[in-house]
């Protein structure tokens, strides 16, 4: 019996989700001590020009998180089918796209750039500090995507620990560096932009240097080598740029649902658009939990649709649905208990306090609204059905911009309704293919 048949339990599913979340948790734990160390300097012009940039970045790199989410699935089917080979071309594929992606932002970094800070609008301290900040970062580019390639190859190997590991490396390396360029030599803003740099490369290195001694240890065990001849195969190839290119389609059109939310949300008002920034937050931190189990159920389903088998498909789908259910009514519960504190936490301003909590039981709502649609974005990656993703955004994209657009007499509470729904389309669309989906397995 292959691997992707075998008995699914509650601890194969929390082994992956577990370390996921946990990794999750360092990204923001960076954000904060990136503040802090630059907030050092007394002058807020510093704080923003660290913002912008990494805003940037974080806007470009954003669009490529097909690599992590592309590499899990195929990945994970490989090692459900005992595919070795092919398990090996899929992190080289990655890899390359990842090099020639990297190399190519690298290449464009001044029309991306002019066009990046033409959308900003900074003072002309804060955009010349924060200039100097992406002008030294983009050189990393190549090593971010990587990072991305390996960290969705280490997942799809249901190596979690792994993935956990090379993120606390990464976290860890740039907190430590950001001390000691900003505090120790006074470099500034360059310092951050220096130890993001560093720190990149060298988790992509160690990444690098982890994968080959996996692909070491399985060619020991009687597996052929790296075949470059199948890494470079046209039908794999371009099987790898389909699903990719699908993926990203799917999440550009959900960044301009969450776009038109903020642009939105900034028409009604400072107070309003501050209060909704704030809850947004809510948002962001229950989907780094929520991520965990869909990651899980990106492995699993990865490894029954390489097997070919349904019933450990539905095992896994239920199984990490379950604990994904479990984890967003413990998240709702959380927010309805600890929102007003965690509100007067993030702003001292009085209207925004009082519109938060006026506004915080939509933020309340949302982990349990939305955990389906983060489940069946796992269940669709692990099986690499890109199209149904694509159609599924743009569809649920269409619909929430219809439903802001009925509910505009609601003003903020018919926008926040409107994104509450969008989320419910995106499981709904994404679920009318589940069916089909199942069908296509031999039993």
């Amino acid at each position: 019996m292959r691997q992707g048949t075998a008995s699914l339990t509650h601890r194969a599913v929390l082994a992956i989700a577990g370390p996921i979340v946990l990794s999750n948790v360092t990204t923001p734990l960076l954000g904060v001590v990136d503040t802090a160390v630059i907030g050092q300097l007394g002058d807020p012009k510093y704080i923003g020009g660290v913002a912008l940039g990494a805003l940037i970045f974080t806007s470009i790199y954003w669009s490529f998180g097909f690599l992590r989410m592309g590499t899990t699935g195929l990945t994970a089917q490989a090692r459900g089918a005992e595919d070795m080979p092919e398990l090996r071309a899929a992190l080289g594929r990655a890899l390359l796209i990842a090099c020639l992606g990297g190399s190519l932002l690298i290449a464009l970094q001044w029309p991306l750039g002019f066009a990046a800070f033409a959308l900003l609008d900074g003072t002309a301290e804060v955009e010349a500090l924060a200039r100097s900040y992406f002008d030294i970062r983009i050189w990393s580019a190549p090593a971010a995507l990587a990072n991305y390639a390996l960290l969705g190859w280490f997942i799809g190997l249901e190596r979690a620990r792994t993935a956990l590991l090379l993120q606390v490396f990464l976290n860890g390396l740039n907190i430590v560096l950001d001390f000691w360029f900003v505090a120790g030599l006074g470099w500034g803003v360059a310092g951050i932009a220096v130890g993001t740099l560093l720190a990149e490369l060298s988790a992509a290195l160690l990444g690098i240097l982890l994968a080959l001694r996996y692909l070491r240890s399985a060619r020991d065990a009687g597996h052929a080598g790296w075949d470059w001849r199948l890494i470079m195969a046209r039908q794999p190839l371009l099987r790898t740029v389909a699903i990719n290119r699908d993926i990203l389609i799917r999440t550009v059109a959900l960044l301009a649902a969450f776009a038109w939310f903020t642009a939105q949300s900034a028409k009604a008002g400072n107070v309003v658009l501050a209060a909704n920034a704030i809850l947004l937050q809510f948002v962001s931190v229950s989907a780094y939990f929520l991520d965990g189990f869909a990651f899980a159920a990106e492995v699993l389903v990865g490894k029954a649709i390489g097997a070919r088998h349904r019933g450990a498909l539905l095992a896994a789908v239920r199984l990490s649905g379950l604990w994904a259910v479990v984890m967003a009514f413990l998240i709702s519960v959380a927010y309805m208990l600890a929102g007003p504190a965690i509100i007067d936490l993030l702003t001292t301003d009085p209207d925004v306090r009082a519109t938060g909590r006026q506004f915080l039981g939509w933020a309340v709502a949302m982990p349990i609204i939305s955990v389906w649609c983060f489940q069946l974005d796992g269940i669709f990656i692990g099986a690499t059905r890109g199209a149904e993703m694509r159609n599924a955004s743009l569809a649920s994209t269409g619909i929430f911009l219809l439903l802001w657009w009925v509910l505009l007499p609601l003003g903020t509470d018919g926008l926040w309704l409107a994104f509450l729904l969008f989320n419910v389309a995106r499981g709904v669309t994404l679920g009318a293919y589940f069916p089909r989906l199942v069908r296509g397995l031999h039993v």
